[in-house]
């Protein structure tokens, strides 16, 4: 594997502690209905879903359903209007930033989450003008796990995908970085639930803090 010259991060889970204002959100919908909160740990597993993983568990919803469309467009209005309240970078994520662009390196973000959330998010978090790329879940006309937007950031932070290294914490993440011929790391402290299996999805390792991932970088290039 060549020396990574660029690291892309997944948002959700990944980058971005999201979970307290997304949960907020679909709390909010339910007392509007008569329904009682969910607590955190039922609802931070769902948060790098989106909509679809979020209603799907306050509602009983699926996608398809006639009485999505309107509760989905309910929900990001709700959303839209605390989006920053609180959703901070995680833990130790700062100084990784930090270090990569000490260290010459590019840092970007490739997520499923359309850019009306994504940029004024970073943009409050003080990440928008320093990451090499961001492309969003209505950049391109695909989005993970197709590879597409993957190979994009590529090309925004001019790197081959070899020499790209992603940071997700769910399948599809993995799914997509290995499409476009990338190795990636599964963010194990993110939205995980009980139910999934990081060890099989095909990464190449897996990370349990955001500082682990300096570790991972150190540790392959003594091994080239």
């Amino acid at each position: 594997m060549p020396e990574v010259r660029t690291v892309l991060f997944d948002l959700d889970g990944t980058l971005v502690d999201t979970a307290p204002d997304l949960g907020h959100c679909l709390n909010e919908l339910r007392r509007r209905r008569g329904l009682p909160d969910l607590a955190e740990a039922d609802y931070r597993p769902q948060a790098s879903h989106g909509t679809q993983g979020l209603l799907r568990l306050g509602f009983g919803l699926a996608e398809g359903d006639p009485a999505f469309a309107a509760l989905r467009r309910e929900f990001l209005d709700i959303y839209e209007a605390c989006l920053t309240a609180n959703s901070p970078i995680f833990p130790g994520m700062g100084e990784v930033l930090e270090e990569l662009e000490d260290r010459g390196l590019h840092w970007g973000v490739v997520t499923n989450k359309p850019v009306r959330y994504t940029e004024p998010l970073l943009a409050h978090l003080g990440l928008l003008a320093r990451a090499a790329c961001v492309v969003c879940g209505d950049t391109l006309a695909f989005n993970k796990p197709h590879p597409a937007p993957m190979l994009h950031a590529c090309a925004l932070a001019d790197s081959a995908p070899e020499r790209c290294l992603y940071v997700g914490d769910a399948e599809r993440d993995i799914i997509a970085a290995r499409a476009a011929g990338m190795p990636a790391l599964v963010a194990l402290y993110g939205y995980l639930g009980p139910e999934d299996r990081p060890a099989e999805w095909g990464a190449i390792g897996q990370i349990e803090s955001p500082d682990g991932l300096l570790d991972w970088i150190d540790t392959r290039r003594t091994q080239v």
